[in-house]
């Protein structure tokens, strides 16, 4: 049987995921190696705006800024370990203690095979439209399979399995095949950094956004997370005003240059007046400048500079990523509503507890 989950947002389809969970019609108890599980196998999921790519009504709130520095770690084709400790410190407990990671989608996609996968799907779709032959792939047998004992071969590896491009009526389609969803830890940064990379792939071909189409062959909750579906609500998302799309090669200098700004505000020495520097993104396209002001925040909300982190953040102008700011400080603070936390901002150093991937 396969479950079908047509909407037109993520946050929708994610709700609507975790109603057919609650439902409990179609899952079954699956044990894994980490804890038992609810599982639905060979569900769906059919988005017709990505843009719209963030899950708000999830409780407890994701946090915003680490969801973009991993999506641009993986478009930079980077598996180093350190560039995302500082967003979250509880990464080693998923993928293990490591200089660099070993199921890195980036890594895999642009330099695992020899030769950069992305650059010639780029190629492939601006040549030629009409092909059917654009996979870009992430999983390698060589490495990921289990040992013949039946043993891991690593505590990272993939769920994303590959992705299928294709262009039909001037529109960039995607694919995502996941051979192993968390619905409730892993899809919500799924989906984002997904369609974020599909946005950003459309405007280096120089068309529009199609839709998503996201396989997981076994979509599942883990039995001590399942409670936690009963806490989403049904929030009106905030739209998303921006737009990723830029040339290859603009595309390619902006990427490298918040990739360095995210770097920097990574340091362990930073002092105020550099952080605030860091995040005064000048002549850059406003929906990178707010995606670095987001992150910008959150580094100076872990400082515990409370003022800074406000400034920053109030100078967003994308609604939807001051919403999912807004929630999860709501989350981290414990205190304020949701309407008065950006303006009055009281600020813990809690670490979000989950892995994105």
């Amino acid at each position: 049987m396969v479950t079908t989950i047509e909407t037109r947002t993520a946050n929708e389809a994610w709700c609507s995921a975790c109603n057919t969970f609650l439902s409990g019609q179609f899952t079954k108890d699956q044990p894994s190696r980490i804890g038992d599980t609810k599982e639905l196998l060979h569900a769906t999921f059919h988005i017709e705006n990505p843009l719209q790519r963030w899950v708000v009504s999830r409780m407890p709130a994701i946090n915003p800024a680490f969801a973009i520095v991993e999506t641009f770690w993986v478009l930079s084709g980077r598996n180093d370990s350190r560039f995302l400790e500082f967003w979250n410190r509880q990464l080693s407990n998923y993928a293990g203690k490591c200089n660099s990671y070993h199921g890195a989608y980036g890594f895999r996609l642009r330099r695992n095979l020899n030769f950069d996968q992305v650059d010639q799907a780029y190629c492939a779709l601006k040549s030629n439209h009409e092909s059917r032959q654009v996979v870009l792939q992430i999983w390698d047998s060589r490495k990921d399979l289990p040992w013949k004992t039946g043993r891991p071969r690593s505590k990272d590896i993939p769920c994303n399995l590959l992705a299928m491009l294709k262009i039909r009526e001037n529109r960039l389609e995607w694919t995502q095949v996941v051979r192993s969803n968390d619905l409730f830890l892993g899809v919500p940064h799924d989906f984002a950094q997904f369609m974020m990379f599909q946005e950003i792939f459309a405007g280096w071909l120089g068309i529009e956004v199609g839709s998503y189409f996201h396989l997981s062959d076994s979509l599942h909750v883990y039995e001590q997370d399942l409670n936690k579906l009963e806490l989403v609500s049904d929030i009106e998302e905030a739209p998303n005003t921006d737009s990723l799309g830029l040339s290859k090669r603009e595309s390619e200098q902006v990427i490298g240059e918040l990739c360095d700004r995210i770097r920097l505000l990574s340091r362990k020495r930073c002092s105020k007046k550099q952080l605030i520097d860091i995040a005064d993104w000048q002549n850059s396209p406003e929906a990178y400048r707010n995606l670095l002001r987001i992150v910008a925040a959150e580094s100076a909300r872990k400082r515990k500079w409370k003022t800074q982190a406000i400034t920053i953040a109030n100078k967003c102008t994308n609604p939807a990523l001051r919403q999912l700011w807004s929630r999860w400080l709501q989350r981290v603070d414990g205190k304020q509503s949701e309407s008065s936390v950006l303006q009055q901002g009281h600020f813990t150093d809690e670490i979000p507890s989950y892995r994105g991937l």
